[in-house]
């Protein structure tokens, strides 16, 4: 491997630990805040949720998405015409829609605008999990 893609690759994993880390433990922090039983301590939990996205899961999913088209660029002949990456590309898609769903959805809970039950969080919770199992598959096993 080249440098470039070495240093690429360790950003991408980097960038994939906190993104995927960030939103799994913001679903259990929405699902958490739904039940919280004072005001203090909704008003925490919801500063702690804002932080999560704004200072680890979005800034760890800009590293990720920069870094894969810096390794796609190292060899786009082998990248373009794999379809395992066709396939993972649609998942990353997928992943940003159910963050981009997790924010709005936090976003309106935290201004009083949607009423959140910890079973919807929880559904958040595992849809963002099967996506991230599935995107392993296909770099890990590549089927296609």
């Amino acid at each position: 491997m080249s440098n470039l893609l070495d240093w690429a690759l360790v950003f991408h994993i980097l960038g994939i630990v906190f993104w995927l880390g960030g939103l799994l433990i913001e679903t259990h922090l929405l699902a958490a805040d739904t039940e919280a039983s004072s005001e203090e301590t909704h008003q925490v939990l919801g500063r702690l949720e804002a932080s999560l996205f704004k200072g680890i899961a979005h800034p760890g999913a800009a590293i990720v998405i920069i870094s894969g088209f810096v390794m796609m660029t190292t060899n786009p002949h082998y990248y373009l015409n794999a379809p395992w990456l066709r396939v993972k590309l649609v998942l990353v898609a997928a992943l940003v829609v159910l963050d981009f769903i997790t924010y709005r959805r936090m976003q309106a809970f935290r201004a009083g605008r949607l009423k959140l039950q910890r079973k919807q969080c929880m559904v958040l919770h595992g849809a963002i999990a099967l996506v991230f199992i599935m995107i392993l598959v296909m770099v890990l096993i590549q089927p296609f």
